[in-house]
């Protein structure tokens, strides 16, 4: 059955406006939101994957507009859930997960894009074009570490197939001595603290098929959501650090306690956005201007290319690796100090990757090509 398309936006409809008002935002302050899929077409999604019981899965899709529930026992190593839409690949659950911060870097390469937001057809090619995945979207890169600087969420329609392959692409460098990193960003945050302005119409009526809030779809009790609360905000590879915003420079004592902001991000996620930010241990970690998911200092002319250098420098790094300001390409930034990652692949039409190699860096282009990274002054506009 396709999904009726008056009835998909007045469900769009009202999911923005109740989003809007939990954000204390009138709707003319929002941004327009992604259109919804064209009439006719079948409304797809899923899994959705919550612990039932002890030793049960509950995998729940919309498949041509329609709820699918599926119970899965849970197996000793691994449980298999069968695609049924949405996710086209067997969704595989471990019964530990995997834990890439664990795994020693020992100088090899190392992968990096960033602010995905439900572009999984190019997030594919990208990674195919460059063997980071094979032809049946496997892990390709055998001891080496690919990072996701955050944003997975909103803005796209293939937010939870993204995911998917993440998680499934985690466990799979794992066991070939490789890693995958997925750091959370501004929009993990966001989502799963009920802030919606910006997630894609097609998920209100998911939502709401389904019977639970957009947030609770990746709650605690949900795989996809238990694994978001073990990820990591910040991470080192050698004398590379790498995060979703940046780090302003009243916050260098965050990289210095590295495992214990992780801990707190990690411990705060999914609690209310009021409740963050006037709680004293985590106000500074959720500022919109300041804090490590949020910062745009290195781009917009607050520091000098000076004093990104001395920050670097008081840091121990080579370098930072940051996301969420979107330029039009991979690009360095103050002599080499900041390299900018997000590519603009929100867009939906193109995308780079970062490639750091033996200290050499460069950027690999979606037909699979690779070339130097170009230096950069300033970035362009970018209020999201």
């Amino acid at each position: 059955m396709n999904l009726n398309p008056v009835s998909f936006r007045l469900a769009a409809a009202v999911f923005a406006a109740g989003a809007l008002l939990a954000c204390g935002m009138p709707p003319a302050a929002a941004q327009t939101p992604a259109p919804a899929p064209r009439e006719g077409t079948a409304l797809d999604d899923g899994p959705y994957v919550f612990q039932a019981a002890p030793r049960r899965y509950e995998a729940l899709w919309v498949c041509d507009g329609k709820v699918v529930r599926a119970l899965q026992r849970k197996r000793r190593q691994q449980t298999t859930i069968a695609p049924r839409c949405g996710y086209d690949r067997p969704a595989v659950i471990p019964a530990a997960l995997a834990d890439p911060e664990a795994v020693p870097y020992a100088g090899g390469r190392i992968v990096a894009l960033s602010d995905i937001h439900g572009q999984y057809d190019l997030l594919v090619r990208l990674l195919r074009a460059h063997r980071v995945i094979d032809a049946n979207g496997d892990w390709a890169l055998g001891r080496d570490h690919l990072v996701v600087a955050g944003d997975v969420f909103d803005r796209g329609a293939k937010v939870n197939e993204a995911f998917w392959l993440l998680f499934q692409l985690q466990r799979q460098a794992q066991a070939a001595g490789g890693a995958v990193h997925f750091l959370l960003g501004n929009h993990e945050t966001m989502v799963l603290y009920d802030d919606l302005r910006y997630v894609n119409p097609k998920y209100a009526e998911v939502a709401r098929l389904l019977g639970r809030p957009y947030p609770a779809l990746y709650g605690a009790d949900s795989v996809i959501g238990g694994w978001l609360r073990t990820r990591p905000v910040m991470l080192r590879l050698g004398d590379t650090l790498f995060l979703h915003g940046g780090i302003a420079p009243e916050n260098l004592d965050l990289v210095a306690g590295m495992d214990a902001t992780n801990a707190a991000y990690r411990a705060s996620l999914g609690t209310a956005k009021d409740a963050v930010k006037a709680d004293p241990a985590t106000a500074r970690l959720y500022d919109g201007k300041t804090s490590p998911i949020w910062y745009r200092g290195y781009f917009n002319g607050q520091l000098s290319t000076p004093e990104v250098q001395a920050l670097v420098e008081r840091l121990g790094l080579a370098r930072i690796v940051v996301g969420h300001t979107t330029m039009d390409e991979v690009a360095s930034f103050h002599a080499g100090r900041v390299i900018a990652i997000d590519s603009g692949i929100k867009r939906g039409e193109s995308g780079q990757l970062l490639f750091i190699e033996d200290g050499r860096l460069s950027r690999g282009l979606p037909d699979g090509t690779r070339e130097p990274l170009p230096e950069r002054e300033r970035a362009p506009a970018d209020k999201d």
